[in-house]
């Protein structure tokens, strides 16, 4: 494994088993000898009509970057000889350009909450972590109208502009408690780090 990585983040890549030497490669050279700062390992396994892809996104901080390496499965075509490869890419995001850092919770039972939770402990099944910087933007559009079933006037369009940057899920059930506290841990760690920035 390369000098630069923590021990932790090293054995997480790994233990995630999804090629870790081409996966820690593509790391080193977005981080370019900068400092990790914390960091989130986080497998994924989707499945296509007759595919099973294996995907792997590695978010690691720094004092100045967030940095997001993401790989994932390819059949093989004709413009890789027939042959199945991976292709990992990485983004490197200023922190002062991150713009939102949202986290999703579900509970289940949320009448029986407990009323207070240690500060790293959040009780719940899942998280679904969603980072903005504006890379990515979807612009959902519908036909505007207006109260009246009578009414054939032309009103135009109405939409949203959402950021679709970066989402993951994580969950107790699948992945562990340990997952969960993790991806916790690091959406504190981000929300602190660009707060500074602002």
């Amino acid at each position: 494994m390369s000098a630069t990585l923590p021990k932790r983040l090293a054995e997480q890549i790994d233990k995630a088993g999804y090629y870790p030497a081409f996966v820690t490669d593509v790391l080193d050279v977005a981080l370019a000898g900068e400092e990790v700062s914390g960091h989130l390992v986080h497998g994924e396994t989707t499945f296509d009509a007759d595919t099973i892809r294996r995907h792997l996104s590695v978010l690691v901080l720094t004092p100045n970057r967030l940095i997001f390496v993401h790989a994932d499965d390819h059949a093989g075509d004709e413009e890789h000889s027939g042959d199945a490869h991976g292709v990992a890419t990485s983004e490197a995001v200023p922190l002062n350009a991150v713009r939102t850092v949202m986290l999703t919770h579900v509970v289940g039972k949320p009448a029986e909450y407990p009323a207070r939770r240690r500060a790293n402990d959040l009780s719940g099944r899942d998280i679904t972590l969603t980072i903005g910087w504006g890379g990515v933007s979807r612009v959902d559009l519908e036909v505007a109208g207006c109260g009246d079933p009578q009414c054939d006037a032309d009103h135009g369009y109405t939409g949203t502009l959402a950021g679709d940057d970066l989402a993951l899920r994580i969950s107790a059930d699948a992945e562990g408690a340990a997952a969960l506290q993790d991806a916790l841990a690091f959406a504190r760690l981000l929300s602190a780090a660009t707060a500074s920035r602002r």
